[in-house]
């Protein structure tokens, strides 16, 4: 029997839904997820394997109009996605009209290679809304296949994953058929930890904020994980640490719970914060975040 082989990369607009549509695919959590826009900053990759298949999904940041340095690399992470795609999902959510880029739109319709257009939070909606929407959409995207669906609910994301076996290439697996993701143990780590930044601080605060893990040590029983949570502020430090470290301390603990249950092991994470002044915008910093090549 072929082997079919290809990657799958999911794009559209900040908060639409496609880190929990990768995290539904794969069926792990390897995309973090809040209601904030722009939690996903990198490319990530989610495998899944099967005898006959490899699908490299692939969750990009959401598409914005950047205004500094860090949000310019997001944006080559999107552009990546289009030029080593060998099937599109496009993403859209009910109410939304447009992509906030006109250039990487035109590249949607005129694509020479599979689309799959996905119309989400359609629990949020009525049937003669979605109706409405799918004509929209259609008429918008002719080159498309659409479907509709709560990637939430995980409604109609079966569906998609066999429309998506169909459409794949025949080819050989790009990587081996045990491997789940490209990104490192330590990605995760500061992936779990900027989420819950993310989740309890406000403003700026969460969009100034980079993590890095710079110690991760497994052994039989438990991971020792060293932390650091990089502000571009003294005034941010405090903020981040919060009142005799309450602040520090509960994204510490939840962030240690979630990493628990991702190794399925006991963790140990010692968290703690440097002001690392205008990261955002020095290409320095962000090739060392690997943002930039």
């Amino acid at each position: 029997m072929t082997h079919k082989a290809g990657f799958v990369n999911i794009i559209g607009n900040p908060n639409v839904g496609k880190s929990t549509l990768m995290n539904a695919l794969v069926g792990e959590k390897l995309s973090i997820i809040t209601s904030k826009a722009q939690t996903t900053r990198h490319r990530i990759l989610g495998i899944v394997n099967d005898e006959d298949y490899q699908v490299v999904f692939s969750d990009t940041p959401g598409i914005i109009n950047p205004a500094y340095e860090l949000q310019e690399s997001m944006m080559d992470f999107v552009k990546s996605a289009f030029e080593d795609a060998d099937i599109l999902i496009y993403m859209v959510e009910i109410g939304e009209k447009e992509l906030k880029s006109e250039a990487f739109f035109k590249r949607i319709v005129h694509s020479d290679i599979p689309v799959i257009l996905l119309l989400n939070k359609i629990d949020k909606s009525n049937q003669e809304e979605v109706q409405e929407k799918i004509d929209y959409w259609k008429s918008k995207v002719p080159n498309s296949f659409v479907y509709v669906i709560s990637a939430l609910e995980k409604f109609n994301v079966e569906t998609v994953f066999y429309k998506i076996i169909e459409l794949l290439p025949e080819a050989p697996p790009f990587y081996p058929k045990d491997q789940l993701t490209d990104k490192p143990e330590r990605f995760f780590v500061n992936e779990t930890i900027r989420e819950k930044i993310l989740q309890h601080y406000k403003k700026e605060i969460p969009y100034s904020v980079e993590v890095e893990t710079e110690s991760f040590i497994e052994e039989d029983n438990i991971i020792k994980i060293r932390s650091v949570i990089m502000v571009e502020r003294d005034t941010q430090k405090g903020i981040i640490i919060g009142h005799k470290g309450s602040a520090i301390k509960r994204v510490g603990t939840e962030a240690r719970k979630d990493l628990e249950f991702f190794f399925s092991k006991k963790v140990f994470l010692d968290l703690y914060v440097k002001v690392n002044k205008n990261w955002r915008s020095s290409d320095k910093q962000l090739k060392r975040f690997g943002y930039k090549d």
